[in-house]
């Protein structure tokens, strides 16, 4: 077995505590928490599962890895503390450990990652012996292995799209969705992740990692981005209320040129409620999220996923997959050489030993 370290027990913690406890390769070992209230508890609870598992989370980060931890699932957000995460993760990777997470989105491909995110980490690797696989849904599967497995059922390829299309009002994070991405700020805030190369900076590695599976050379990657405000004030669910006049949706692409024309595109269309901007598409059942993977050519090929956990909650859905993904090839991870790893070099397996798997 496995010995595998969730560290942190958000949005994405607690299914990665539910995922490493379903993998039939892996034992729990440990639980990082950063909130003084969470110490203590057993990681069961913290996993929303119906049994105790007998690991109590900690804060004490050093005992965890001097304990030579095998895999580490790091699952705290880095979209607003990227140099902790960073630090974080080397850390872990110097312990020897190998490390899964979606938390820094420049070493989805870290062929194209800038010298401030790579340098450390191959440092890190060097010195400990461990490695990294960095991978999410979008940027993620839903914009790497999924289109690039649909594009060899084509006989003609014209363009490749990958589509995100959700509501965010069901996606349980306040700092991100009305400061990142600026839901219900005025509409002359300039939400940071909407900034001039940001979108390149989190998808850009996606497009040149699905150009380099495809074997076509990218002129250049563009972005356009549009904005649209609620037309009146509305109340959320889970994230409160919006009011009319400030942004409520947002639409963007993330283009790769090839020979001049837009041939891999990535898009987003966000809203935080289903009446801002219905003219844009929408999630093909009428729900709150779903991804698609578009192939246009002949034959055309539309395939749209959409995934629910936590109550019909498809954020959480998404997450899960996500979680999936990386959870899943800690065993691969762990036979192969220290390194960094992206997802054209980490297959995507069947789910061995999990069918009718129950839980105690």
């Amino acid at each position: 077995m496995i010995s595998t370290v969730v560290w942190g027990t958000g949005n994405v913690g607690r299914l990665a505590i539910r995922a490493v406890e379903a993998h039939p390769a892996l034992k729990l070992a440990a639980v990082i928490v950063h909130n003084p209230e969470k110490v203590g508890r057993d990681a069961g609870e913290l996993g929303e599962l119906d049994y105790e598992t007998g690991v109590l989370a900690t804060d004490d980060i050093a005992a965890v890895l001097a304990a030579r931890p095998q895999a580490v699932v790091y699952a705290a957000s880095g979209d607003i503390r990227p140099d902790d995460a960073l630090a974080d993760i080397t850390r872990a990777i110097r312990s020897g450990a190998v490390v899964v997470s979606p938390a820094l989105y420049p070493l989805y491909d870290y062929r194209s990652a800038p010298p401030e995110f790579l340098d450390p980490v191959t440092a890190a690797v060097a010195e400990g012996g461990g490695s990294l696989f960095a991978s999410g849904v979008d940027p993620g599967w839903g914009n790497d292995v999924l289109p690039l497995l649909l594009s060899g059922l084509g006989t003609r390829i014209d363009v490749i799209r990958c589509q995100e299309i959700f509501d965010y009002s069901t996606y349980d994070q306040p700092d991100s969705v009305r400061h990142l991405i600026g839901m219900g700020q005025p509409m002359d805030y300039e939400p940071m992740m909407l900034m001039p190369s940001i979108p390149t900076m989190v998808w850009g590695g996606q497009i040149r990692m699905m150009a380099r599976a495809l074997g076509v050379e990218l002129d250049d990657i563009r972005e356009t981005v549009e904005r649209r405000a609620l037309d009146t004030t509305v109340t959320t669910r889970t994230m409160g209320e919006f009011e009319g006049g400030t942004q409520g949706a947002i639409r963007f692409e993330v283009q790769g040129i090839v020979e001049g024309e837009p041939r891999i595109v990535i898009e987003h269309v966000t809203r935080i409620h289903a009446s801002c901007a219905p003219d844009w598409p929408t999630p093909p059942d009428g729900g709150d999220g779903a991804h698609r993977v578009i192939i246009e050519g002949r034959p055309h090929i539309e395939v749209t996923i959409e995934a629910t956990d936590e109550g019909e909650n498809r954020s959480a859905g998404g997450n899960a997959t996500a979680v999936g993904r990386l959870v899943g090839a800690i065993d691969w991870l762990v036979e192969a050489e220290p390194g960094l790893y992206d997802a054209l070099d980490v297959p995507l397996r069947p789910a061995v030993g999990k069918l009718g798997r129950k839980l105690s």
